[in-house]
């Protein structure tokens, strides 16, 4: 009822009327996008995991996923990932999620609707049928709303109805906000940028009046996105700075803090006790207080070699070249600074924070989507000194409002148009580069002729296989012929076989790895990719069951694998190909990873885990590199 009475006030408010107008205007579009492009499936992919909490813990009442057929039998139900990467297995038998489990508390009130929705009408009551879909489509609208509802709160703190109405309106049809709200509105990015609006019109609101109650709703806001994302706590500089710009209005805010210190401390305890959550869960499903679920180390923070050029001005997902109306934005600071220093200090502080923090994470294009998805939520801190920009604009001369104007239309436009293109498949959410870019720029029609042009397409399914479409320059980087006895290791180079030369490699059960071969990626090529071909000559004396082996291919970060690919030698598919006591060829076919660092090793070796002696010999090492 108390949101009904909102919506009414704000309809018929008789002031601020333009912004509360464009407010309506957004949802109803926002509303409209959802229909006119309804999600199959929201529960999919990065989804998947982030709600996996709430019906493993409500339903299945197994949060340590240890029946984790049940999982299976939804993913193959419902597709909601083509590999289940959501979770790791570790050494207890339970499975850990990847990601913390924030989202899955912004998804609460969906995840019940939907539980009540599914019970009502006798859906199937396992978290995922079509009621808990619709709810989470609900979920997200709501937020959205809420949102844009704070957002304008704090907008008409400064600034006019019309500049704020304006802001508004940039902030939805000129950035990717769009799309994250629209059509990928059950990512945390919406959600988070709903969250920062709260935050910043609570922040207002202490600093206006001192109640407890904004505090407490601060210290559950922050809490709850560092829940969501652990770097989202770069947020809590917005109320601990605001107003503060010089040592002097520094002390004041320290003594401020002083004079409710109850306040505060309960501030940190609310804050303390939200983070315990993912604390407690570790330590209940790990047995560990900490436990770092992004495993894969081709991934992480890269803090001393940030991606900055790359995130801001990049073909890929270049922030600038893809949201361009943010350039207002950043030249607002300065205008903001002049006008409002104790709001400059915080807000300034995060963007270079955030902007810093997106950039050092190794895979900073941050896989499929539209424009530099990481910095949407931070759109809330930044329509701040967007309209900062617009008051500054408005009192110059029509000349210069006119330059600006145009621009804005030209960035406004460009930005739903490359999201209508992205939308039919014309521009690639994840492949783009400088060369497709402008061979697509204005373009309404997908060209074959162009996919040439994009990064190189990476399977889902992680099977490798070299395309015979494309030049590629082939050449034999090693082979490795066993020919140089290791000294230390006589007794494993045998004369008694050899496809070529005098020796092979004999394995059995005092021996589970080969000898390996180990190359940095700056060595094999300066390109983004290159195709392996990975060979190997294996002499089985014995059935292949008797003697399982496996052909490894990995890449290593300071010692540990990722893109980790094997050939099982005794797999079914090779009963029929692998003959005993003879020669036989076994080969993988491997496209390099999108490596962490071009000093990361390539590495190949033989990994025996059977008792009985097989032999090796010429493992070869073919690149295949793009002309």
């Amino acid at each position: 009822m108390e949101l009904i009475s909102l919506i009414n006030y704000i309809i018929v408010s008789k002031t601020n009327k333009i912004s509360a107008f464009v407010l309506m205007l957004l949802l109803i579009t926002n509303i409209s996008a959802r229909l006119t492009y309804p999600p199959n499936n929201p529960i999919v992919w990065d989804n998947f995991g982030y709600y996996l909490y709430l019906p493993s813990t409500f339903i299945y009442h197994d949060l340590g996923l240890k029946n984790i057929e049940v999982i299976e039998e939804l993913i193959e139900k419902y597709k909601s990932t083509e590999t289940f990467y959501q979770a790791t297995k570790i050494d207890n038998g339970n499975w850990i999620m990847k990601y913390s489990m924030g989202m899955a508390v912004f998804y609460t009130p969906s995840f019940f609707a939907g539980h009540f929705i599914a019970y009502t009408f006798d859906y199937p009551m396992d978290g995922f049928s079509k009621p808990y879909q619709w709810t989470m489509v609900g979920n997200s609208i709501l937020f959205f709303f809420l949102g844009l509802l704070f957002l304008r709160k704090v907008l008409l703190n400064f600034f006019s109805d019309a500049i704020t109405s304006i802001v508004l309106l940039l902030i939805f049809f000129g950035t990717n906000y769009m799309w994250y709200s629209a059509y990928s509105a059950e990512m945390p990015h919406a959600y988070i940028f709903s969250a920062y609006a709260f935050i910043l019109w609570q922040t207002i609101q202490w600093h206006s009046n001192y109640k407890r109650k904004h505090i407490i709703l601060l210290a559950l806001a922050i809490g709850l996105i560092t829940l969501t994302r652990p770097t989202e706590i770069i947020s809590i500089f917005i109320p601990l700075l605001w107003g503060v710009y010089s040592m002097s209005s520094f002390r004041k805010k320290i003594n401020l803090f002083i004079t409710y210190k109850l306040q505060i401390i309960q501030f940190i305890i609310i804050l303390s006790a939200i983070g315990s959550l993912q604390i407690l869960y570790w330590l209940i499903y790990s047995g560990h207080f900490i436990f770092y679920s992004y495993i894969n180390p081709g991934e992480g923070f890269e803090f001393l070699s940030p991606y900055i050029l790359k995130v801001l001005f990049s073909f890929r997902k270049g922030w600038l070249v893809y949201t361009p109306i943010m350039i207002f934005a950043i030249l607002g600071f300065i205008n903001l600074y002049k006008k409002s220093k104790g709001v400059f200090t915080p807000l300034f502080l995060f963007f270079i924070l955030n902007l810093y923090i997106v950039s050092s994470w190794s895979c900073w294009w941050y896989a499929q989507s539209m424009g530099q998805r990481a910095l949407v939520q931070s759109y809330a801190i930044l329509a701040i000194p967007l309209g900062f920009f617009l008051t500054y604009i408005s009192k110059k001369s029509l000349g210069i409002k006119a330059i600006v104007s145009v621009f804005i239309i030209l960035f406004v436009g460009l930005n739903m148009f490359q999201s209508w293109q992205l939308k039919q498949g014309i521009l690639h959410g994840d492949r783009m580069t400088s060369a497709y870019y402008f061979a697509s720029f204005g373009e309404t029609n997908f060209e074959p002729k162009n996919e040439k042009l994009l990064r190189v397409y990476r399977s889902f399914d992680g099977i490798d296989i070299i395309p015979s479409n494309i030049e590629l320059e082939q050449w034999i980087l090693k082979i490795i012929d066993f020919e140089e006895v290791d000294i230390n290791k006589p007794q494993y180079y045998s004369d008694l076989y050899s496809k070529s030369g005098n020796y092979s490699f004999v394995m059995d059960s005092s021996i589970n790895f080969s000898p390996d071969f180990k190359v940095k990626y700056q060595d094999i090529t300066d390109k983004d990719y290159v195709w392996l071909r990975v060979s190997a000559w294996i002499y089985p004396v014995h059935p292949l069951n008797e003697t399982p082996a496996y052909l490894v291919v990995s890449f290593q970060h300071k010692g540990k694998n990722y893109k980790y690919k094997t050939i099982d030698l005794s797999n079914t598919e090779f009963k029929d190909k692998i003959i005993m006591n003879q020669w036989n060829k076994v080969s993988i076919d491997y496209l390099t990873p999108e490596v962490r660092s071009t000093n990361d090793n390539l590495i190949v070796y033989i990994w025996n885990t059977g008792k009985k002696e097989i032999y090796f010999d010429d493992i070869e090492i073919e690149v295949f590199e793009p002309r």
